[in-house]
């Protein structure tokens, strides 16, 4: 039985893909807030006996996890045989170790609260620092849609004589995997962090590449303080422009205005957190994903 598929507010288009490429029905909810702020719920479409999936990025975490609680325990409450989740955007991620005495780990204590009520989980390119993989940390099967492949289409299709830079150890990762399915070279940034929004990164030697256009790529664009310090250090260096390419969109407050007055030429996101800046689209790719991994576990229903 094909599975039926839920999209939480904000989520419909990357609902309508799955229901596609997946060849599920769409399941339809009513999520609202009552007069004193707390969550309504209700599954117009009945799951009972259905294989179901929940489609919910979990940018802006407190706003969202209690509507997806509610949806998904209610499913399960109501007799779907499995409940999953495609999270384009995995939240707490980034606290994953106890820096300060008394800090919550909460990367770790919000896996194991989702891995109660979700079966199994689809996600792209979660923040993955000092944990090795998502089921060092979760509970329930996961897989992981990788991002380098829609950012090296684009770039392919947009960008002339990239030079592919990472604007920290952080990010080598990525730029290292662009850079070998582009066919071009890398360069990787040493970066320190003195707070939130106090960055500091070093150059290495860029004179070999002054022909060529740079191209930031990192996961998350939060802050933007690590990029503003590799547009300023590149800048300072004589190179071009540099293009600035982000897994997830975050922009918290003033970041992308700051990025674009830093001197970056062009800003280009994956469309896994929606923003002005998504060009890349990695919708095929989580359905893909999803289908590779998790198809078998509504195909044997």
């Amino acid at each position: 039985m094909n599975p039926l598929i839920y999209a939480l507010p904000g989520n419909e288009s990357l609902a309508a893909v799955l229901v596609r490429e997946l060849g599920g029905e769409r399941g339809d909810l009513v999520v609202r807030r009552f007069p004193d702020g707390e969550t309504y719920v209700r599954l117009l479409t009945t799951p009972v006996a259905r294989p179901t999936l929940f489609v919910c990025g979990l940018d802006h975490p407190n706003d969202k996890v209690m509507d997806l609680y509610f949806a998904a325990s209610t499913a399960h409450e109501l007799g779907a045989t499995s409940v999953g989740l495609v999270a384009p955007y995995l939240g707490y991620m980034r606290q994953d170790a106890r820096f300060n005495d008394g800090e919550a780990i909460t990367s770790g204590r919000f896996a194991c609260w989702l891995s109660q009520y979700i079966d199994w989980l689809a996600t792209v390119d979660p923040h993955l620092h000092r944990h090795p993989t998502l089921a060092s940390i979760y509970s329930i099967p996961a897989a992981v849609t990788p991002s380098a492949a829609a950012i090296s289409r684009w770039i392919l299709a947009n960008v002339d004589d990239p030079l592919i830079v990472g604007p920290d150890g952080e990010s080598a990762q990525w730029a290292q995997d662009v850079a070998k399915r582009v066919d071009c070279p890398v360069i990787v940034l040493n970066k320190c962090r003195h707070g939130d929004r106090d960055v500091e990164v070093s150059l290495p030697d860029t004179a070999a590449w002054k022909s060529r256009t740079p191209v930031l790529i990192d996961d998350i664009i939060s802050t933007a303080r690590t990029m503003i310090a590799a547009v300023a250090k590149l800048g300072a260096a004589g190179m071009r422009p540099p293009v600035c390419v982000g897994v997830h969109a975050l922009f918290v407050e003033d970041a992308y205005d700051m990025l674009m007055a830093a001197g970056a030429g062009k800003i280009a996101t994956c469309n896994a957190v929606k923003h002005p800046t998504n060009a890349i689209d990695v919708f095929p790719d989580i359905a893909s994903t999803v289908n590779r991994a998790f198809a078998v576990n509504w195909s044997r229903k």
